[in-house]
């Protein structure tokens, strides 16, 4: 929110600002976490995206508008998966701009090792990850 006086911020400069905040993680990073149990994938895209280009195998489908409320540990409406704040969670978008935006919510939760996927579900294809239909 700007303040009385300053002007907004444009959303180059908003993404620049939130991603200063967290170290972002790239495809091979994100595999190599979520393999060995250290890190939940969360998929925040929508539906046709979904159906279009396939599943990452394991991970989490939460609608984007639906993200807060299910990984908040605290939350009513929490999923299983969200068990504390220490939770490492990778949020996939499409491309890796929402996921930024979506990262930097869950981090206003407590969830500080929450982190997004440079290159979204784009980058983990590109690098030959697993894919399913």
């Amino acid at each position: 929110m700007a303040v009385s006086g300053e002007q907004p911020l444009g959303i180059d400069e908003l993404l620049e600002r939130v991603r200063a905040g967290y170290a972002r993680v790239e495809a091979q990073e994100a595999y190599k976490a979520a393999h060995a149990g250290e890190a939940l994938l969360v998929d925040i895209r929508y539906a046709a995206l979904r159906e279009r280009d396939g599943l990452i195998p394991g991970a989490l489908v939460v609608e984007r508008n639906e993200l807060e409320w299910r990984l908040d540990p605290r939350g009513s409406h929490r999923l299983p998966e969200a068990t504390s704040h220490e939770l490492r969670v990778v949020v996939i978008c499409n491309e890796g701009y929402a996921s930024s935006l979506a990262a930097a919510s869950l981090h206003q939760l407590g969830l500080h090792r929450a982190t997004d996927l440079v290159g979204g579900f784009q980058a983990w294809r590109a690098a030959g990850l697993p894919v399913t239909a």
